[in-house]
């Protein structure tokens, strides 16, 4: 089978596209970055002058060089943009939340077989280093039979966001919405599918049209339960993950420095990338037999989104399987789209 690089455009070279993907892209190495898409401001030559920028989503599914896209658009058109690449015999990667229901999520991935095109979810936050301590943690620690993992994404943002569909009442709008997808893929990549789930959801700040509070709380077997909380509204945010188990306890602070470093303009490749600072450790707590408390500081491993692209590689290269499943995401969507507990 080929190793040739694989062809790619980017629908937006927003800051998703700037930040997440282009980088990563434009190694000339398993990838090639051949256009994206610029509405307005045309930025991308000014880093990559050999890039082709389209004024629509149209042109560039039309270019036929280009066999692999990334949908990093609007959470209300994934849906529309994704059909439009599979039926232009496009593999597509698209970014969360893959799709407003669970019902048009299971549609996309059956177009992709209908097609013979690959359907994958850029679910990155499954490679930040503090969520690789966590699973780490799971795998090999000593806590004994879990009782409660409390997963956060805390932010203050009194304001509204200058992304307009983020704030309007429509499909995939929302906190929950924006960062729940996040933080359900996660949980469900290390403990699978919830036997039941619940949905809490609040707006607090004024003049919102959307939720800007948001818990799930998921249900699993031995009585093992997850929260998972995404609030706007936080001004002291709290540990990214907290993790009790019979034996001990874990904690640990979101301190990924990834998107940071992405900003200012570090590449992927160099050899600080992903590594946390000193002093984000993981703690972990364990109980003596006689009473004490052991303490044990954890180093974050090193997080890399170059996995990620490395998995995309190889499943259309080598039709090696992606690591998140369609049934993963199905769960995800079905989880997302339940009615509200807690609404009167």
């Amino acid at each position: 089978m080929s190793k040739k690089s694989i062809v790619t455009g980017i629908l937006s070279y927003g800051m998703s596209g700037r930040v997440f993907h282009a980088p990563f892209i434009h190694q000339k190495t398993r990838f090639e970055l051949r256009a994206v898409v610029e509405r307005h401001e045309k930025r991308a030559h000014q880093r990559y002058p050999d890039v082709v920028s389209y004024d629509s989503v149209d042109d560039l599914l039309n270019d036929e060089q280009i066999e692999f896209v990334i949908i990093n658009t609007p959470n209300n058109t994934h849906v529309e943009y994704a059909t439009k690449a599979l039926k232009a015999g496009k593999h597509i990667l698209v970014e969360k939340p893959f799709a407003p229901t669970a019902e048009d999520a299971r549609k996309l991935f059956e177009l992709g077989k209908e097609v013979n095109r690959h359907v994958m979810v850029f679910q990155n936050r499954r490679w930040d280093s503090d969520f690789k301590l966590l699973k780490r943690v799971v795998e090999r620690e000593t806590l004994g039979n879990l009782i409660e993992l409390h997963v956060r994404f805390d932010r203050y943002r009194m304001e509204k966001s200058p992304k307009v569909f983020k704030e309007l009442k429509i499909p995939g709008s929302g906190v929950l919405y924006d960062l729940g997808p996040h933080l359900l893929d996660q949980v469900i990549s290390l403990f699978g599918k919830p036997q039941k789930s619940l949905k809490i959801q609040a707006t607090h700040r004024p003049g919102s049209e959307v939720d800007d509070f948001s818990t799930l709380v998921l249900s699993y077997p031995k009585g093992f339960t997850v929260f998972i909380h995404a609030s706007l509204l936080v001004a002291n945010p709290l540990p990214a993950y907290v993790l009790h188990g019979v034996k001990g306890s874990f904690q640990k602070v979101r301190a990924d420095v990834q998107e940071d470093q992405l900003q200012a303009g570090m590449s992927p490749k160099a050899p600080e990338y992903g590594i946390e600072p000193v002093g984000k450790e993981g703690l972990i707590t364990l109980m003596k037999p006689n009473g004490d408390r052991e303490l044990r500081y954890r180093e974050a491993l090193k997080g890399d989104y170059n996995d990620l692209f490395n998995a995309v590689y190889a499943q259309i290269r080598k039709n090696e399987p992606f690591p998140v499943k369609p049934e993963e995401i199905l769960w995800q969507m079905e989880i997302l789209e339940q009615p509200v507990w807690n609404e009167s």
